[in-house]
């Protein structure tokens, strides 16, 4: 008996020593965030390895809008405004000889403008994102290595005339990977076409527009952002950086959420759900760390150098002249679409963005990344917003 009691005793001093150990390797800079505001959005998704950002954001943003304008919650067909859209920009490829870029990328004006034209339907019209070649989500390493040398052969071909056959061998390759795109199908009982049950949402898909901030275009104009995936052309409104910001808080107050494009290259955004626009001179310098190296630091290193600072890290001051000149030397660039869907403080009171992203439930935060109002300020490219959402003194200067 004394001996199980000496077991016991010992046994219950190691958990104790190990639940302190525990306790005393819990990072204390590590944020605790406190919810501002938080709108209603759809499951987290998962484009897995596929170049489909922008889709699964703009779907997840639409979903949204429905979700606040008519409380119900849809799943919509990521798959199918794929397969819409890279036949509509090889189209785009090949009548510029080329001259233009083919890729994986789009932005938030390649879903508005399927929707608008082709209509959609749920995820379940169409095969499971990576079923048809035997993944269980989307990978389209096999999939582009096709796709792109064919539109290239097309596009760059010496022939004084082709024939529209390209399409009909394009199209197969586009349904044999992501399905084909249905003429009719049911939902809940009830039959549709894609423009059909686009028109039963609820949602008016003129009330959106596009926001973004430079001055190497007047204010309160639109153009067409100079980016490669922005292949479109839709026109953004140029905003002072200021009230482009007001926008998104205005948006996130009452009620809306917002289709987010920006820069995601940069170190302070880390992979475990937090984002900062870090201060690397001044993280540099701080006393009794080693950041003395901070620039010849790796990337990983950086960001586990970041993760420790946790809301001890220092951010640079986000300015407009900052973003012009950053998007003008390519340090500014398109990389990734997400939705912004709400606002939280930290135990210092700094404020950040709840992002929802399409990599499934990673991270610290299961698929939501929390990134400071600065890091957005200063790595927006541009956002689709509900024109409803923007506050009436802006849309006053807009003409909106």
């Amino acid at each position: 008996m004394k001996k199980i009691l000496t077991l016991a005793l010992l046994a219950t001093m190691a958990v104790s020593a190990q639940a302190e150990e525990k306790k005393d390797s819990v990072n204390p800079n590590k944020p605790v965030f406190t919810i501002i505001k938080e709108n209603p959005i759809t499951s987290v998704k998962d484009q897995n390895r596929s170049g489909t950002c922008w889709d699964y954001s703009t779907l997840s943003f639409f979903e949204a809008e429905i979700l606040k304008a008519t409380g119900k919650t849809y799943d919509l067909c990521e798959s199918f405004v794929a397969n819409k859209t890279y036949m509509e920009r090889a189209i785009q490829v090949v009548r510029y000889h080329g001259d233009c870029q083919f890729a994986q990328g789009g932005s938030a004006e390649d879903v508005l403008a399927t929707m608008k034209t082709h209509g959609i339907c749920p995820e379940d019209a169409m095969p499971f994102p990576g079923s048809l070649y035997g993944d269980s989500l989307n990978n389209f390493n096999e999939f582009f290595s096709l796709l792109e040398p064919y539109v290239a052969a097309i596009s760059k071909s010496s022939a004084k005339k082709i024939s529209n056959q390209w399409k009909v061998g394009l199209q197969g390759i586009l349904d044999a990977y992501l399905g084909k795109c249905p003429e009719t199908f049911k939902y809940e009982g009830k039959e549709y076409t894609p423009k059909s049950f686009m028109a039963s949402l609820g949602i008016n898909l003129d009330d959106y527009v596009s926001i973004t901030s430079y001055t190497h275009h007047p204010f309160y104009t639109g153009f067409a952002v100079e980016v490669q995936d922005n292949w479109r052309f839709p026109l953004s409104y140029n905003l002072p950086m200021d009230e482009m910001m007001q926008v998104i808080d205005n948006a996130v107050a009452n009620g809306y959420t917002i289709a987010w494009g920006g820069d995601v290259s940069e170190d302070g955004f880390t992979r475990k759900g937090l984002a900062y626009a870090i201060d690397g001179k001044a993280t540099q310098s701080l006393r009794g760390s080693d950041m003395a190296k901070w620039l010849k630091l790796a990337t990983t290193e950086k960001r586990n150098v970041i993760d420790s600072l946790g809301v001890n890290v220092p951010e640079i001051t986000a300015t407009q002249e900052l973003r012009q000149e950053r998007f003008d030397n390519w340090e500014l660039t398109d990389d990734h679409g997400m939705l912004i869907y709400g606002v939280a403080k930290d135990q210092k009171g700094k404020e950040y963005y709840m992002v929802k992203n399409s990599w499934g439930e990673t991270g610290d935060y299961k698929g939501t990344w929390y990134m400071t109002k600065t890091f957005i300020a200063a790595n927006t490219m541009d956002f689709l917003v509900n024109k409803n959402a923007i506050p009436k003194s802006i849309r006053k200067k807009l003409g909106i």
